[in-house]
């Protein structure tokens, strides 16, 4: 995948993509990213991206023309163009696998109160937001996204298996995780692992684990778990899926919420 980031702080992105799971996607070539400063391709002498906005109006609007400047030389063939807006399309697991079925990538990051709207038509940018709040700049929103996006792609983990496990992907939050030692003071307080996890009984940890899962759901989340309920409970499409210690679990957690 290649993805391309237009921002006037391109040097937000060093250490992003210098480290961590983008990092070493790039560095085994399953992505190839770049972030290109929109003020080389402003053809004002003193480089200037942004103007007042027609109407009036507190704060500045981006300019179009270093805008198409740059999506002209770094993207003349065009691809998927995504501009990060918090009033745009949401974020979610749904998007997240969309894009990561993706070839090209081109994400352009606003700054002040915007970006002047021709831009967005003439290209045909879609808008995505990470949530509901405002932020000082596209540059945060683009690398939530591209890490979300590259975390999906085949060989970005270490195991294929990894993102279908983890909280959200699975349908419902993670369970706790622990680690050594298994006894532990903290606080002045011993504190143990519970001990299903270190009986090596694999199915029993399973069980546990998918308990624990439900219980947080329902807690954290009831929107996640009513629709995981809807999917594989009683009479949902994916009910065949759970193992009938799992069916019996959900049907005892969804008589308690």
């Amino acid at each position: 995948m290649k993805i391309d980031v237009l921002t006037i702080f391109p040097e937000m992105f060093d250490a992003f993509m210098g480290a961590g799971i983008v990092g070493r996607a790039m560095d085994s070539g399953i992505v190839e990213m770049a972030a290109h400063d929109i003020r080389a391709y402003s053809e004002d002498r003193h480089r200037r991206t942004d103007d007042a906005p027609f109407g009036g109006g507190a704060g500045m609007v981006m300019t179009v023309q270093p805008i198409a400047s740059a999506l002209e030389s770094i993207a003349p063939g065009g691809g998927r163009f995504i501009y990060m807006s918090p009033r745009g399309r949401l974020l979610g697991r749904e998007l997240a696998e969309e894009l990561a079925g993706e070839e090209r990538m081109v994400l352009l990051c606003g700054r002040y109160e915007g970006v002047d709207q021709r831009a967005l038509d003439a290209y045909g940018f879609e808008e995505v937001s990470i949530g509901d709040y405002i932020l000082t700049g596209g540059e945060l929103p683009a690398m939530v996204l591209v890490d979300a996006v590259c975390r999906l792609l085949p060989g970005a983990l270490g195991s294929d298996e990894s993102h279908d496990v983890e909280s959200v992907y699975s349908g419902l939050l993670e369970y706790p995780q622990y680690t050594r030692p298994a006894e532990a003071v903290i606080a002045g307080e011993s504190m143990s692992v519970p001990p299903v996890l270190i009986s090596g009984h694999h199915r029993n940890i399973q069980i546990w684990q998918y308990e624990k899962s439900l219980e947080l759901t329902m807690e954290r989340r009831p929107d996640l778990f009513e629709k995981y309920l809807r999917e594989f409970g009683e009479g949902g499409t994916r009910e065949g899926e759970l193992a009938k210690e799992e069916r019996a679990l959900l049907a005892a957690a969804s008589k308690r919420r």
